[in-house]
């Protein structure tokens, strides 16, 4: 019987509110099957089953806040015989578990109940407030077409009723402050526990810049690439170069990780960021990395999550330059032990051949965990960095 417990969503998560199941028993699911949505300080994400089987028992019922560990629901694997009838509430004292209807239409209002074959369209965070706020979801828009309805299109939508700002302030619950007290108790961790060492490096980066300007020319506008994509192909290879980098420390050692999951540091409407996983990014082409992003960027700000692209990344990429910052230097994201940031590319004074010409620079940083690594792997790391940038035909 294969155990499906609340997985850990990020360093700073201690619990999760199970929101709404997708399964019932008797249902058959595979590996990587979308099951649960979860709601955490940082919103509704979006939890996979990592095994084939079918569905025994939900132990744990929608609505209910459930810590890291916890059992949500018993999975028969292939050939294993069913389970004893679970007990009731007479047998143990334990309440019965409802199956998966029961559960959403006990935890959505009646008008709701029929539409939720349509749960991919709103948000679950969007759900409650609108519950909370008194909004008919239904007559809520999306702020873009097609997308799906987040928080700030509910809030929109209660401030053109009757409820002013400030009582809809007043009724609504204090997301941002909640996700900022999230992201204070990971970094207060990470300053505390893990030795940072911080290096820096100026590249030219007029060979790929250049080599991009050509390549976006052939393409269509919703084809091109973003200046990013390069830089994320290159920290990804440059990864596999020093793979110290790559990786956790947990329980007080270095587990290495063999596969590259970029976690991409995205800034969230109302505030606050995330940093979900690129899998696999040193194996992916450009165009399937800016697919990837793209996608992820859509999903983040509309608040669609998995639980692996929030448990998954070995690594976190920055960048800062499209709000003119010249040089970032990151807190590493535990239990993970870099982070690599990016700032703007700048035209500078650059001396080539005993010569002085303007080329095209980016200050690329590093934070590193001492225990996982040290100065000189981390500028092995930046010297490679630089070398894949030089030659944008590889990063193809």
């Amino acid at each position: 019987m294969y155990e499906f417990r609340m997985p850990s969503l990020g360093a700073d998560m201690e619990a999760g509110t199970l929101v709404e199941w997708l399964i019932k028993p008797g249902d058959e699911v595979q590996r990587g099957q979308v099951v649960a949505v979860v709601e955490t300080q940082k919103g509704a994400v979006d939890v996979e089953i990592w095994e084939t089987g079918t569905v025994d028992k939900l132990v744990v019922e929608a609505g209910r806040k459930v810590p890291v560990g916890e059992l949500l629901a018993l999975l028969r694997t292939v050939g294993e015989p069913a389970a004893a009838a679970p007990e009731t509430l007479g047998t143990r004292g334990a309440p019965q578990v409802a199956t998966a209807p029961a559960i959403v239409a006990a935890a959505l209002p009646r008008a709701e109940a029929a539409a939720v074959s349509a749960r991919q369209r709103v948000a679950p965070a969007a759900r409650k407030l609108a519950e909370e706020l008194g909004v008919d979801i239904a007559s809520v828009q999306a702020a873009e077409p097609g997308a799906v309805i987040s928080r700030a299109d509910v809030e929109r939508a209660a401030q053109a009723k009757t409820l002013t700002p400030a009582v809809a302030k007043a009724a609504a619950p204090d997301w941002h402050a909640q996700m900022r007290m999230a992201i204070a108790a990971a970094m207060s961790r990470s300053k505390r526990e893990i030795p940072h060492y911080y290096l820096a490096s100026d590249i030219d980066v007029t060979a790929v810049s250049s080599w991009l300007e050509t390549e976006n020319l052939k393409r269509s506008v919703t084809e091109r690439l973003l200046p990013v994509v390069p830089f994320m192909k290159a920290v990804a290879l440059a990864l596999r170069e020093v793979p110290e980098l790559n990786g956790f420390w947990i329980d007080g050692a270095w587990r290495p990780s063999a596969a590259v999951h970029l976690g991409m540091a995205i800034a969230m409407r109302g505030g606050g960021l995330v940093a979900p996983a690129i899998h696999d990014a040193d194996r992916k082409s450009l165009d399937q990395l800016m697919a990837d992003l793209r996608d992820l960027i859509t999903r983040v700000r509309s608040g669609r999550l998995r639980s692996s692209e929030m448990s998954d990344p070995t690594v976190t990429f920055t960048n800062l330059g499209e709000q003119g910052v010249e040089g970032v230097f990151g807190v590493i994201y535990p239990p993970q032990v870099a982070i690599v940031g990016l700032g703007k590319i700048t035209e500078r004074p650059w001396v080539e051949g005993g010569a002085v010409v303007v080329r095209k620079v980016v200050t690329a940083t590093l934070a590193a965990d001492h225990r996982a690594s040290d100065g000189h792997r981390g500028g092995l790391f930046l010297a490679a960095l630089d070398r894949l940038l030089q030659e944008p035909e590889r990063l193809r």
